[in-house]
């Protein structure tokens, strides 16, 4: 959650120097350079014929989907309003591994987990004036398909290590993000800072790679629906990043709403599947 709770300021950082389709290529190119490295230095087998369906839904989610929807709402959004926005991204989580995978959490795991959503909802349409932003829904879709990344990829964790599932999802798309990512930067304007370049630099290895081999390991260890709860907390340490780094003023709602979800984590974690 350290890792995850850092993207939207990173990003916001690294909008600063690069454009949207910018960062994002090569945000991804860069991660996938580092996870083919390791896979090539520690010679690990190809996957299996039948898991590359699965990594092809991880890369369409966590690779290209939920970065570059989550960063063009970042364009108009602050970082803690998408923070608190994806504060859904749990109950979403939980929804499709239900689907996905059979599992069938208790009532009071749902309860909890809706009471989190709707506490959520409540507040995106309070700061947005009772109305939906185009922002809004750049997150909502991006809320979508990150979860079924995340439920994919905690599923293929049970039977490959974390680091090779977000790994060969990378190395999925490296023929598509790095002819995007040449093009995206002679057509978008660039101006290296040292915001832009750490932003940029910590999205595509600390979220993009090191944090997610971290969450599948966690998804495959204490199950999905679990493991997606956990998420809850990441709005509240984003709050606090988005105005240590960036100077946001939050609006009073912001940190009341995530400390509501922060108690819904605490119930949903002490329920029995």
């Amino acid at each position: 959650m350290v890792a995850f709770s850092l993207t939207f300021p990173a990003t916001a950082w690294g909008l600063e120097g690069f454009g949207p389709w910018s960062l994002v290529a090569v945000r991804s190119a860069l991660a996938a350079v580092i996870a083919g490295g390791c896979l090539l230095v520690l010679r690990v087998p190809l996957p299996a014929r039948r898991h590359w369906a699965g990594l092809a839904v991880v890369a369409a989610g966590v690779v290209l989907g939920f970065p570059m929807l989550t960063t063009l709402a970042l364009q108009t959004s602050t970082t803690a309003h998408a923070a608190v926005v994806v504060g859904l991204l749990p109950l979403t989580t939980a929804l499709f591994s239900s689907l996905r995978t059979g599992t069938r959490p208790s009532r009071t795991f749902w309860a909890a987990a809706l009471a989190g959503a709707a506490a959520v909802v409540a507040f995106t349409v309070q700061q947005s004036g009772g109305a939906l932003t185009t922002a809004d829904l750049y997150l909502f879709g991006a809320l979508l398909i990150c979860a079924a990344g995340y439920t994919e990829g905690g599923r293929l964790a049970g039977t490959m290590p974390g680091w090779q599932v977000i790994g060969w999802a990378l190395v999925l798309c490296l023929p598509l993000t790095v002819p995007v990512a040449a093009v995206a930067l002679t057509v978008e304007p660039v101006h290296l800072t040292a915001h832009s370049v750490t932003g940029l630099l910590w999205v595509a290895a600390g979220s993009q790679f090191l944090g997610l081999i971290v969450w599948y390991r966690g998804m495959a260890s204490i199950g999905i629906p679990k493991a997606s709860q956990l998420q809850l907390a990441q709005p509240l340490l984003t709050l606090f990043w988005s105005v240590f780094l960036l100077g946001e003023h939050l609006p009073w709602a912001a940190p009341v709403t995530a400390a509501a979800v922060l108690v819904c984590i605490a119930v949903t974690q002490r329920t029995r599947g």
